[in-house]
């Protein structure tokens, strides 16, 4: 790809301006690296109350209608459903756009490979955004776990609670888009949420050589189910071994600014420990990230662990990145193929009894 660096801020479009649009847009305001110069929504009630806050910025119904109007455009937040990823994103790429959408990037790795084809052919840059990895709390567990302070990694353990009850309001719209990847047999738990968790784990340890997994169910009405509970368990490359357990609390109130998910990472050392005890709600009322180590517990009370930030960093990065063309993305299109295949992977396993299952196998 010969991509060249902007030496001017980045012109950008948001195309759909839905819930996560809340916490995408945070990395664009009174951000000097970026010019946003359109919004793209087919709902007249959201481009009106988007454009509040952009009054000079035109707004266009589709983003066909966004092309054939002749506006500059250096890249795109396109924050489409999931099951739109590939003909948007590739329309986008057609385009001359640049592009980062959320995770998960498809549930099929064909279509995925088709919108990292379209990058390739038009020579445009694909980022599936991520945003756990921006999270202040697990960028200092980080940097402590591979500091060697809590010793040589013995393994580690991550926990999500998915909770009934608490958090923000979400448009009904927004699920309609998650009950059809459930009726694919991709949940929102595993495969949407699981998306960040398995990300994590490449980010921490590295490449996953083999998984195994059991995926269970729980209805919740009739003719409505959720992917828990469930365990994921992997062995990385290195030797280190992590597991994931999810388990549903339908009655549990759980407090949160945003999605009711109680979660929380520890990694064993062979000296100590360090755990992240929250990040998207707020379960457990104690600092965000705790240190043992010698008969010692260290807290960390004064790391940004409002889930927005890592947000705001996450997409600050990617326009920094268009501005400088370099460091790692995180990810880029190919590394997010290694994510899905890892996600893929637990099912696969799963649905052959909880065999391993190499990632790499997947395609």
């Amino acid at each position: 790809m010969s991509f060249a660096p902007y030496e001017r801020p980045v012109r950008a479009a948001f195309v759909g301006l839905g819930r996560i649009y809340d916490l995408n847009v945070l990395a664009y305001r009174d951000n000097p690296d970026v010019e946003v110069v359109a919004l793209v929504d087919p709902d007249p009630d959201r481009r009106e109350e988007r454009g509040r806050e952009w009054p000079d910025v035109p707004t266009f119904p589709t983003a066909a209608e966004l092309v054939a109007s002749g506006l500059e455009i250096d890249a795109v937040e396109a924050l489409l459903p999931t099951p739109l990823h590939t003909d948007g994103v590739v329309e986008m790429l057609d385009a001359g756009w640049h592009g980062t959408l959320p995770e998960p990037m498809w549930a099929d790795p064909v279509r995925a490979r088709r919108m990292l084809d379209a990058a390739k052919s038009n020579d445009r840059v694909l980022r599936v955004m991520e945003n756990y990895v921006f999270y202040e709390p697990l960028v200092k567990l980080k940097e402590i776990v591979h500091s060697g302070a809590i010793g040589d990694v013995a393994g580690y353990h991550m926990k999500m609670v998915g909770s009934g009850r608490g958090g923000w309001e979400v448009p009904a719209s927004s699920y309609e888009w998650q009950f059809q990847h459930m009726q694919d047999g991709r949940g929102i738990l595993v495969f949407d949420d699981g998306w960040h968790k398995f990300a994590t784990a490449l980010w921490l340890f590295g490449p996953v050589r083999e998984v195994r997994a059991w995926v269970g169910t729980t209805e919740i009405i009739p003719g409505f189910a959720l992917d828990a509970p469930s365990t994921v368990m992997w062995e990385h490359a290195n030797g280190i071994r992590g597991v994931w357990d999810i388990t549903l609390a339908v009655d549990m109130y759980l407090r949160s600014d945003y999605y009711t998910n109680d979660e929380r990472w520890e990694v064993t050392g062979r000296k100590g420990f360090a755990r992240v005890n929250r990040c998207t709600g707020r379960g457990i009322q104690q600092p965000s990230l705790e240190v043992y180590v010698d008969g010692e517990m260290r807290s960390f009370h004064a790391l940004d662990d409002d889930w927005a930030s890592s947000f705001r960093d996450s997409g600050r990065h990617w326009l920094r990145w268009l501005r400088t063309g370099t460091g790692p993305m995180w990810w880029s299109g190919e590394e997010a193929e290694d994510i899905l295949r890892l996600v893929l992977a637990a099912y696969a396993s799963s649905g052959a009894g909880g065999i391993g299952v190499d990632p790499s196998s997947l395609s």
